[in-house]
């Protein structure tokens, strides 16, 4: 049995990035987010957090906000003294849709219960936090030369795989990764549109780089979320595994992409399904459909990260992870969960994901 939930606080969190992070849909400057707190009746504290994405969740920070003092704290009080899933339920069932501020709620429960399990979440959950993640580092859309510089910059950081930003020109797309190709000649490619892609340019220019020998390992999201038959049509016409990415939101969608072999790998991010039940449900689907899944994230504070690194050690069906988005953002006061040695994620020992509680009186 959970202790009961006796308090949520949450706060505006920015931070500014290290350099523009620019895709096919938007280009973000500062880190806007919120930090949440839920505090057990025996003390223990759990930390969870959420970015603003207006483009994919249709949050803000202000949304977030509203939820987490609203609907979402009135839930956790009506389900004082029953187990873990019962209030994961209550989250999830709040309000509609906000998916970003109740994965931001879950992870701070989730976090809360495996510190009282005295255990990290991933090993709460079934996995190991020996399991050493790889994490690709993100070459955001600009142009070519400033794309080859970063692909330069990522690869003297140690990493091997490269998550390379394009869409909306595809002929600009193919200048961009040839340049890239030609600066870091020894790493993997992942190409990830962002939707940017219609159907016809997705096969294309996916092709094109095909033909011209350059090794991907995925290509992400070619099309519009919505548009499934679409990104079917691009999955049976090449040979580049493709991912879906917005087009997963739920283990409802997840069905979906699997039964009308829509793509051959699923992105899970938490933000986007709301939470560490939904999450591992859409990796339960993925294992039984025998798909491969990868861990990702959004533009979010280290907390998500980290969050997400312990869901990815917890399921056999995740063999990816992209979880470089807190090296973007400039906060070194907001650290913990995990240390990254090059591409390496290795998860900290401690209880929980590794967080020490904010002093109440900083969340004003």
């Amino acid at each position: 049995m959970l202790p009961a939930v006796a308090d949520l606080r949450a706060r505006p969190y920015s931070a500014p990035l290290t350099r523009p992070f620019i895709t096919a849909r938007r280009r973000v400057d500062t880190m806007l987010g919120v930090l949440v707190e839920i505090e057990l009746a025996d003390g223990t504290v759990g930390h969870g957090s959420a970015g603003q994405s207006l483009g994919v969740t249709g949050e803000s920070v202000d949304s977030v906000l509203a939820v987490l003092n609203g609907p979402v704290k009135q839930a956790l009080t009506e389900r004082a003294g029953t187990g873990r899933r019962e209030v994961a339920a209550g989250i999830a069932g709040s309000c509609v849709g906000n998916f970003a501020a109740k994965a931001a709620a879950d992870v701070a429960l989730h976090d809360a219960w495996a510190r009282t399990l005295g255990v990290p979440l991933a090993e709460a959950l079934g996995g190991d936090t020996a399991t050493v993640l790889r994490t690709d580092m993100t070459v955001s859309l600009d142009t070519p030369q400033r794309m080859a510089d970063a692909a330069v910059e990522a690869v003297g950081d140690g990493f091997d795989v490269l998550k390379i930003k394009l869409g909306n020109d595809w002929r600009a797309d193919l200048d961009r990764l040839r340049a890239v190709r030609e600066a870091a000649p020894d790493v993997r490619f992942r190409l990830d549109a962002n939707q940017g892609w219609d159907v016809k340019s997705a096969i294309r220019v996916i092709r094109a780089i095909e033909d011209a020998g350059i090794p991907l390992e995925l290509v992400e999201q070619p099309v519009a979320s919505r548009d499934l038959a679409g990104m079917a049509a691009v999955t049976a016409a090449v040979d580049v595994p493709v991912m879906a990415d917005e087009s997963v939101s739920s283990p409802h969608s997840a069905l979906e992409i699997v039964q009308r072999r829509a793509a051959d790998l699923l992105n899970i991010k938490l933000a986007k399904c709301g939470g560490i039940d939904e999450a591992l449900a859409i990796a339960d689907i993925a294992r039984a459909a025998g798909i491969e899944c990868m861990v990702g994230a959004m533009m979010e504070p280290r907390i998500s990260i980290a969050a997400a690194a312990h869901l990815a050690a917890a399921h056999p069906a995740v063999t990816l992870v992209d979880l470089d988005s807190a090296e973007w953002i400039d906060d070194p006061d907001l650290s913990g969960g995990y240390t990254l040695r090059g591409s390496e994620m290795h998860l900290h020992p401690g209880p929980g994901i590794g967080f020490a509680p904010w002093v109440k009186g900083e969340q004003e």
